[in-house]
């Protein structure tokens, strides 16, 4: 009996060890986002909601703190969030972050829209969404009814009212404050945490993620596979972190990067074509170039800028082989500052080049036009080196006389041997000076011996 009570309880024990890991909750996984949402920022959350279903995740837990960012890359992941099997909780942390612009919009399109104490959110307006340059904002509600309308006002119009609709298809999904959000998109309000419990703007205020996971602990979300109900008290919580490729993406999509690899690369592959065989500058030219259009085709690019910048290179390219003396030079550093100001056709934080990187790179440009026109003149300046002008006048001595004309014979003259003829006869030794050149035969005159006239000069 002993014995059927130990094999019993051994029995038990060998059951729960190897049933363990399927009784324990499934993992949550952790994402991050801190900084303006653009290409980078989405494929890492693309990436990383691929990488939760791999895992088996129960729940995606995004951290978030962003001032906004652009139209095309905010949409790509809240159409990733909506078809996620894997409910998402989106949370405004830490404190003192914020939810701006694209923020909110991602946090009405989650399942769980979640707030650290001191954060804020709002400010949903559009901000240049593919709009022309420079258009006005959405004028105030008593002005709406003047019979004249600019151009650009049309435009802003249409920006709002379609972001407007976006931002409360999203609330009315997720059975949010969808009266808010489009005040937040029409008027650019913000809330903090509580005020946006309060009106129902969020789900939950949670100091942290471990304070979330146990809030939600036992909820039910819905999802486009059905209803998920989580157990993330203990869930083991994993973070992905952003990769090599994400890190690099968000180099290369800063329009301040990608502007300066187009200067390299065309700068590159001017070098590599003057000085043809080095291969430097051709490796690393083709290189940043490419790079350079990768980016671009990303960002929100104004195609009149690109132009301005690759007229600009151009001219001042031919600056170093036309006889200009500058003109096209300042021309095109002129439509290189003009193009870099105009370059990106977006006004969201964190997407505009500054003015304090177009300046250096302006007069970095004119001081390249300055030199290559300093050299030109130079060049003009000095005498000739080579060539007629150089044999021209130029003493030497028959090295040999022809058998059959003593009028004709060699010399050797600039590493080179010459057939001369003369009107004098000539001798084997015997210095003259080259008078002219017809082909390949220079004219000589016969001259007294350098020692006869040092001779003759002393007596």
């Amino acid at each position: 009996m002993l014995r059927s009570m130990r094999l019993l309880r051994w029995s038990l024990a060998l059951l729960l060890l190897l049933a363990g890991p399927a009784l324990a909750a499934a993992p949550v996984t952790l994402l991050r986002v801190d900084g303006a949402i653009g290409p980078a920022s989405a494929d890492y959350l693309l990436r990383g909601l691929e990488h939760a279903r791999d895992e088996g995740a129960q729940l995606v837990v995004l951290e978030l703190d962003t001032p906004g960012g652009l139209d095309t890359s905010m949409r790509a992941i809240i159409k990733a969030i909506l078809a996620s099997p894997i409910p998402v909780a989106t949370y405004v942390t830490p404190s003192g972050a914020r939810a701006a612009s694209a923020g909110p919009y991602m946090l009405y399109a989650s399942h769980v829209a979640a707030m650290a104490p001191g954060t804020n959110l709002g400010a949903a307006t559009p901000v240049q969404i593919g709009g022309m340059p420079g258009a006005p904002p959405e004028q105030p509600q008593g002005e709406q009814d003047e019979p004249s309308k600019p151009p650009g006002d049309a435009m802003s119009r249409k920006q709002v009212n379609d972001a407007a609709a976006y931002i409360r298809g999203l609330a009315q999904l997720r059975g949010r404050n969808a009266e808010w959000a489009e005040q937040a998109v029409r008027e650019a309000v913000s809330l903090s945490a509580s005020e946006a419990l309060e009106q129902k703007v969020i789900d939950y205020l949670a100091r942290d993620v471990a304070d979330l996971l146990r809030q939600l602990d036992g909820k039910t979300l819905a999802t486009v596979e059905g209803d998920a109900t989580l157990s993330t008290a203990d869930a083991p919580l994993i973070e992905h972190a952003p990769d090599w490729r994400v890190r690099l993406l968000a180099v290369i999509t800063n329009p301040s990067v990608a502007l300066i690899l187009m200067m390299i690369g065309i700068y590159g592959l001017i070098l590599e074509f003057s000085n043809p065989g080095i291969g430097a500058g051709g490796v690393l030219g083709g290189i940043c170039l490419i790079l350079a259009l990768y980016s671009l085709q990303l960002l929100p690019v104004n195609y009149a800028g690109v132009a301005l910048i690759l007229l600009g290179i151009a001219f001042m390219v031919a600056e170093a082989f036309l006889p200009s003396f500058g003109v096209l030079g300042i021309g095109g550093v002129a439509a290189f500052v003009a193009g870099a100001v105009i370059l990106i056709d977006t006004e969201v934080p964190g997407f505009g080049i500054p003015l304090s990187l177009i300046v250096p790179l302006g007069m970095v440009s004119a001081l390249l036009v300055f030199g290559i026109v300093a050299m030109a003149l130079k060049a003009r300046r000095q005498r000739l080196v080579g060539g007629d002008s150089e044999l021209i006048g130029s003493l030497a001595q028959i090295t040999s006389v022809s058998v059959q004309d003593s009028h004709s014979g060699w010399l050797h003259l600039q590493g080179e041997n010459w057939q001369v003829h003369s009107a004098s006869p000539l001798q084997a030794g015997q210095q003259v000076r080259v008078i002219a050149r017809h082909g390949l035969q220079l004219v000589v005159t016969t001259q007294p011996s350098t020692h006869r006239e040092e001779l003759n000069h002393g007596l």
